[in-house]
């Protein structure tokens, strides 16, 4: 229990809130006093502006298409079907409308975000959606993501003098492989929570606490019932010392649902770090009943096993996260180094290229991507020298 679990991220999967009672958020939960301001402002109105590029592209790609095909067709089409833009999914951080458009890549919030921004200065429908997914994890050090997933569905403009639309919807989703599954429809107010909730993931991460709890702040303002801000609201307070403050964020959290493993795993690390033992015993057994293998239980066993060299428990606990997880990309790596070391370098090289399938970042995609070329390589002198070996009888 001494890592702290950090429950949120680029993705973050809000579904369960939208059944749960609305309950008002305490008085005291915001302590400004305890950071300094941001060096940025931070404004909502920010999110979803369009650059002048982004006019520009409307201007001279997708209303001229659209002239032919309907401008909602012409935007699919430009973005995403035949992908002129070219985007790349690229999760290493939370773009807005203007930052994800300038890289042509994003995390499938930021690309939401984008293609929100240029269908709303097109007239054109919106239906914003989170997709609920098997759950799914990252890590950035000692902190752990929940990963959920957002997409959107594009209508055509509404008709003139009617609240209505003509022809069909069609969605838009930029997650690689993503399982379409039922879909929860959400507002814009929740998708700007969602993405300050994420920037101040972000922040944590890189230590940067005054910046992560002024975005925390503007995210609950957004939408006061979006809990996974009150999570990670928690989590700052309490990587600030200010652990009754903490406390009182994260059972806000636990009032509104009172099942949530994020909430509550984080709740027991602030009651252990003030010397209230047999409370967090009482709420740690709670948390092991719902959840009794926790995230990256196996993987943390198994890179111990890497490091003892035992590298058959290590591919067997690898398999086992594998199984609860099969398309995080680390996972896979890590199980490909056990299987290199126990000279099953076919099967590793299965693995590392599923590694680099499920890589989120250009930056990932480029180390498993020599990882690979290197192996393949190794592999392809190893067949040459048996190839050449003189026959024994």
């Amino acid at each position: 229990m001494a890592r702290l679990i950090l429950l949120l991220s680029v993705l973050i999967l809000s579904g369960c809130s939208a059944l749960a009672p609305r309950v008002a958020a305490p008085v005291g939960l915001l302590h400004d006093e305890l950071f300094a301001p941001p060096a940025m402002p931070i404004s909502a109105a920010d999110v979803m502006a369009l650059s002048p590029e982004m006019r520009r592209y409307l201007d001279e790609e997708v209303r001229p298409l659209g002239r032919s095909k309907g401008l909602q067709q012409a935007l699919v089409d430009l973005l995403y079907t035949k992908g002129k833009l070219r985007l790349d999914y690229d999760a290493v951080m939370t773009r807005n409308a203007r930052e994800a458009f300038a890289a042509r890549a994003g995390n499938c919030l930021s690309l939401v975000i984008m293609t929100t921004a240029l269908a709303n200065e097109l007239g054109l429908e919106v239906r914003l959606q989170t997709v609920p997914i098997e759950d799914s994890w990252d890590r950035a050090g000692d902190l752990y993501f929940f990963i959920g997933h957002v997409n959107m569905m594009l209508g055509p403009r509404p008709l003139a003098n009617w609240n209505l639309a003509s022809g069909q919807w069609l969605m838009i989703d930029f997650l690689p492989n993503s399982r379409r599954t039922r879909t929860i429809g959400i507002t814009q107010q929740r998708v700007l929570a969602m993405y300050m909730n994420n920037k101040a993931a972000e922040s944590l991460a890189l230590q940067q606490l005054d910046a992560a709890y002024a975005w925390a702040r503007e995210a609950i303002r957004q939408d006061e019932h979006f809990m996974s801000s009150y999570n990670t609201l928690g989590v700052i307070y309490q990587r600030r010392g200010a652990l009754a403050e903490a406390e009182v964020a994260l059972r806000h959290v636990l009032a509104v649902e009172r099942d949530n493993v994020h909430a509550m795993g984080n709740l027991v690390l602030v009651l252990q770090r003030q010397g209230r033992n047999a409370e967090s015993q009482v709420l740690a057994a709670e948390l092991r009943r719902l959840q009794p293998v926790a995230p990256f239980a196996y993987f943390k066993d198994g890179m111990k096993a890497l490091d003892a060299r035992d590298y058959h428990l290590a591919r067997r606990l690898f398999e086992r996260e594998l199984a609860r997880a099969s398309d995080y990309h680390e996972f896979h790596f890590w199980l490909a180094v056990a299987l290199v070391n126990l000279g099953e370098v076919d099967s590793a090289r299965k693995h590392l290229k599923q590694a680099l399938e499920n890589s989120t970042t250009r930056e990932q995609t480029a180390v498993y991507s020599g990882k690979l070329q290197r192996l393949q390589k190794a592999r392809a002198v190893e067949a040459q020298r048996d190839r050449a070996a003189p026959l024994i009888q």
